[in-house]
């Protein structure tokens, strides 16, 4: 419990050590995505809170927003709430390879249109968006940009003084390698955000309104700074690494996985064939095989875990043309071997054949 002290609510010790593991933290994701003041980077519980903040906080009455049809529920219930309070949204349809057309995207934009949110990569494809070309129209228009990286952040390289959006949030437990419980927000400056949740920051106490500075504006309550220790950690092993060698290394397994799993009678893959053009995210279906029956024989007889279903993206599937059963899916990380590729395989190959 040397870590267990409360960030910024004390002078002694512990909180002053708790202090400077989260600040670590920050400075350190900083560096990852190329931002040079720390402080835009707004800690949360998860993907989904970072998420919620940005689209509760930056959305009023009257308001349109452009997404896409291959979003987390993350994005798509909050989004939903907002329709109800009289926002206004448009979802462009993504092809059947899960990728959406920039253009359209753009085509979909208006007047009243105050945000375009999309997802980097979908967590059901692996389909990587061209987030680019589609922050570049945004931005020509005068529209704010969220896009959810969680399935992107530290397995593809991110880098923000040439990326030019204004809200990123990403999962710290994920391509991050960080403990469960970890996320962040990062909020350009100049981005106008309403707090989803205020209260004590440890800072101007003497004060009963919110700060209006960064990132205590919006990180109000108890941080999990044991959470952010463990983040920093595996943030500092990140950049000794290179997400840049992560990438190429995840890029080479999922080709290796893209050719095998092609030539395996009865099995049919989703998303893009072009290792460049995915996340290291990967479904499939075995035929005739619910998703959920092919899941429990790869778990009980090879012990190898993989989800099954709709994956929190009900809409992906739709698109995909996988709704209501879905699919299973593999994600293999930076430390998965060509030997566990090739057992995965091997164990594919005989689910499928009926062995």
């Amino acid at each position: 419990m040397r870590r267990a002290g409360n960030p910024g609510r004390s002078g002694h010790a512990l909180s002053l050590r708790s202090a400077r593991d989260i600040f670590a933290a920050r400075e350190r994701l900083a560096e990852v995505f190329g931002v040079p003041d720390s402080s835009r980077f707004v800690f949360a519980g998860n993907a989904t809170v970072a998420l919620n903040q940005a689209i509760k906080g930056i959305l009023r009455p009257g308001d349109h927003v452009v997404t896409t049809s291959v979003e987390h529920n993350s994005v798509m219930r909050p989004l939903r709430r907002m329709e109800g309070a009289g926002v206004s949204i448009s979802v462009v349809q993504a092809g059947r390879d899960g990728i959406v057309d920039a253009k359209a995207v753009s085509a979909a934009m208006r007047k009243e249109t105050r945000l375009v949110a999309l997802v980097h990569a979908s967590n059901v494809s692996g389909s990587l968006q061209p987030v680019g070309e589609i922050l570049r129209a945004a931005r020509r228009r005068g529209v704010f940009t969220l896009v959810d990286a969680a399935q992107t952040a530290g397995s593809v390289p991110i880098d923000l003084s040439t990326l030019r959006v204004d809200l990123l949030a990403a999962s710290g437990h994920k391509g991050l390698l960080g403990p469960q419980g970890t996320g962040f927000l990062y909020v350009r400056k100049g981005v106008p955000l309403v707090p989803l949740i205020e209260g004590g920051t440890g800072s101007r106490s003497e004060n009963d309104r919110q700060p209006d500075f960064y990132p205590d504006a919006l990180e109000s309550g108890t941080q999990n700074s044991v959470g952010m220790a463990g983040l920093s950690v595996s943030l500092a092993w990140l950049l000794r690494m290179g997400v840049e060698k992560i990438r190429r290394k995840e890029m080479e397994i999922m080709g290796v996985l893209l050719d095998g799993m092609a030539k395996i009678p009865r099995v049919t893959l989703f998303g893009p064939r072009d290792p460049a053009r995915s996340a290291s995210v990967l479904s499939f279906l075995v035929e005739g095989m619910d998703p959920a029956e092919t899941g429990l024989r790869l778990e009980r007889r090879f012990g190898i875990m993989v989800r099954a279903g709709l994956h929190c993206s009900p809409n992906s599937h739709r698109t995909l043309g996988t709704f209501p059963e879905g699919t299973v899916r593999i994600s293999p990380g930076p430390f998965t071997t060509m030997k566990q590729v090739a057992l995965f395989l091997s164990a594919l190959r005989k689910i499928s054949s009926g062995a």
